[in-house]
């Protein structure tokens, strides 16, 4: 076995001070799973064992690991500019993604505020949304509504509209004014269903009962994925997004898709919004944007949000709001790129088209040994583990375990196994996909 890097039996002392984020640190510290290369759809471990990659990373490498466009781009750029101020100056390469960005996006939407991260998207989306109905004259309207189950990063503002406990409990009483839709998953009713699941989009007059309770006077926006990704999955049911449109624009709530997950291909378009036909008055993303190369993230605001905020003097800063690496040159760099493989490749139809061989794969899994669902849409997918009696999560992380030392990566979310493989996926990437989680949970207890 050929060995890619020197550091492949690090001592103990070498593991100590990364404190690992989203990890149970003592347990990965017992027994490290370290990657040194990626090329496609693999990564190697430091002794050179093989990882068919299941997950493009975490939700984010699209396009395939080194993509030697995207690492080009990157390199030209990091010879020539390092680094441009972000507050009050420009490079072009911002406004060239911006651009690009904007043309992706759904009719109308053309104004895109770039930061660096899908947290970061989030907190700035709320923020727009709060400030927005400010200068509009609504300065009532400041509360925030997400849903159970939803996950929006790690920011405050996050973690407040997110729905999910393990990442809220700890961090005290967070933003005020935050109310939640409940979750749309449902076994009783959707259990192995194949795209969009049939029952639930009564779901979404919820919001009617939160606009009763607080008044629509009080409420600024409401902020949903259209597909829940991080939590396992979930699936809008069929009209749901659609009746929570109907709802906010009745009432006068700006809807934010968060689709940090959803952009780029993930679904077999650019936007779920397009895939689901259903348009917010802003967007979040990341991941995708650069294919996971370097860190980027942003938000996509209709022209009417933006030219809201284009008032009093021409000198006067109209957002008091950003970051020091907003646009920065190497994530535009790798952006401009990465936007460009997509369309060279035709990345987002191959994904549309790749996404009845991943369901019809998955869902062959029908009446493996544990398994109590299976859902898809586009290149995602979800198998639900029936949970081991007292022992909430654990069948589930020995069949991650499992997937990792037969040489596959998967992602673990409570008792879910999440499949989300790069646009570049193959047939026989699938079915060994499947074939490999089906001999692990033939053996997991």
């Amino acid at each position: 076995m050929t060995l890619l890097s020197d550091q492949t039996q690090l001592h103990p002392d070498k593991l100590d001070a990364y404190w690992m984020p989203f990890t149970a640190n003592r347990q990965f510290k017992a027994a490290p799973r370290m990657m040194a290369k990626a090329e496609g759809m693999y990564y190697w471990t430091p002794e050179g064992r093989e990882i068919l990659d299941g997950f493009s990373g975490l939700w984010c490498c699209n396009a395939g690991h080194n993509r030697k466009p995207i690492v080009e781009a990157i390199q030209k750029q990091a010879a020539t500019m390092d680094y441009a101020p972000a507050f009050q100056m420009g490079h072009p390469l911002a406004f060239e993604l911006a651009d690009r960005v904007a043309k992706l996006a759904p009719p109308g939407m053309d104004k895109v505020f770039f930061c660096n991260s899908g947290s970061e998207a989030v907190d700035t989306a709320l923020k727009i949304a709060l400030a927005y109905q400010r200068v509009k004259g609504e300065a009532s309207r400041t509360r925030l509504i997400g849903r159970e189950r939803g996950y929006h990063g790690v920011g405050f503002g996050g973690i407040s509209v997110g729905g999910m406990v393990a990442n809220r409990k700890m961090f005290g009483t967070m933003l005020g004014g935050v109310d939640h839709l409940p979750h749309t998953h449902n076994l009783e009713h959707n259990a192995y269903s194949k795209g969009l699941p049939a029952w639930g989009a009564h779901l979404a007059d919820e919001l009617e009962r939160l606009v009763a309770l607080h008044d629509a006077s009080t409420i600024a926006a409401v902020i949903v994925e259209p597909m829940a990704g991080s939590t396992g999955v979930l699936m809008p049911p069929v009209g749901y997004l659609k009746r929570l449109r109907e709802i906010t624009k009745k009432h006068g709530i700006l809807l934010i898709f968060d689709e940090v997950i959803t952009a780029f291909g993930r679904l077999g378009g650019a936007t779920a919004a397009q895939v689901y036909d259903v348009q917010p008055d802003m967007i979040t993303f990341a991941k995708g944007v650069t294919s996971g190369t370097v860190p980027m993230g942003g938000v996509i605001a209709s022209r009417e949000i933006h030219d809201a905020f284009m008032v009093g003097p021409p000198g006067a800063i109209e957002l008091f709001h950003g970051y020091t690496y907003s646009a920065h040159v190497l994530a535009c760099a790798a952006g401009v790129a990465t936007l460009q493989l997509y369309d060279d490749e035709g990345l987002f139809e191959r994904a549309a088209k790749m996404a009845p061989v991943l369901e019809q794969a998955v869902h062959s899994l029908k009446g493996t040994r544990h398994v109590i669902d299976i859902r898809n849409f586009g290149l995602a997918a979800a198998v639900e583990l029936e949970p081991r009696a007292g022992a909430p999560g654990a069948r589930t992380f020995d069949t991650y375990l499992g997937c990792w030392d037969d040489g596959l990566l998967v992602r673990q979310a409570g008792e879910i196994i999440c499949f989300a493989p790069a646009l570049i996926v193959e047939e026989s990437h699938i079915a060994r996909m499947m074939e490999t989680l089906k001999a692990v949970l033939g053996r997991v207890a």
